[in-house]
């Protein structure tokens, strides 16, 4: 029923150029994006907010191309994990030196807040494709088949992906004081 309420919403937005059609689906998949984002940038929540403005204003820029192949809200993560991956790329081009030097002053300031940020420093070990296959099955309950279209890679490589994901957090945590027979 939610997917037809989705399409309904999307046909409005197109045929109609309805921008409350369009606010409807802001407000139901704004909270999820944004926490699938403050997962993958370890908590930064201006980041966050940012690249989730972007993902909307490319989603609404780009609406008319949804061709209802998968689901709408597959359709927004591809958005969003391109957002993500292109201010990756933007970011490794303009990367010097000092950025590096601030990041690594952040990035102890960040370790210092408590457990919390202790996962947080475990996901930023993972690679960025393992993470982000971590946030979207985990936090987001997304089947696998749906991280693949969102991903662009088979459901067998996000399987891998999650084992791999799964195994270097699990060993981080091992390593940092974090024992599963503890209670």
């Amino acid at each position: 029923m939610s997917q037809l309420n989705d399409i309904s919403l999307v046909a409005q937005v197109v045929v109609f150029k309805n921008t409350k059609a369009f606010d409807q689906l802001v407000g139901k998949y704004q909270s999820p994006i944004r926490r699938f984002f403050l997962n993958l940038t370890c908590g930064d929540s201006e980041l966050s907010d940012d690249l989730v403005q972007d993902t909307f204003i490319k989603a609404y820029t780009n609406i008319a191309s949804f061709r209802n192949l998968s689901s709408f809200s597959t359709w927004l993560y591809r958005i969003a994990y391109n957002v993500f991956y292109d201010y990756i790329r933007s970011r490794k081009e303009t990367a010097d030196l000092d950025t590096k030097e601030i990041d690594a002053i952040n990035s102890t300031e960040q370790e210092n807040v408590g457990q919390k940020m202790d996962v947080y420093q475990s996901l930023k070990m993972l690679k960025e494709v393992e993470r982000t296959c971590i946030m979207l099955f985990y936090m987001e309950d997304i089947s696998i088949d749906k991280i693949a279209g969102i991903v662009g890679i088979p459901s067998g490589t996000v399987k891998s992906h999650l084992s791999r994901g799964k195994e270097k957090l699990a060993t981080y945590l091992k390593q940092n004081g974090y024992d599963r027979n503890r209670q």
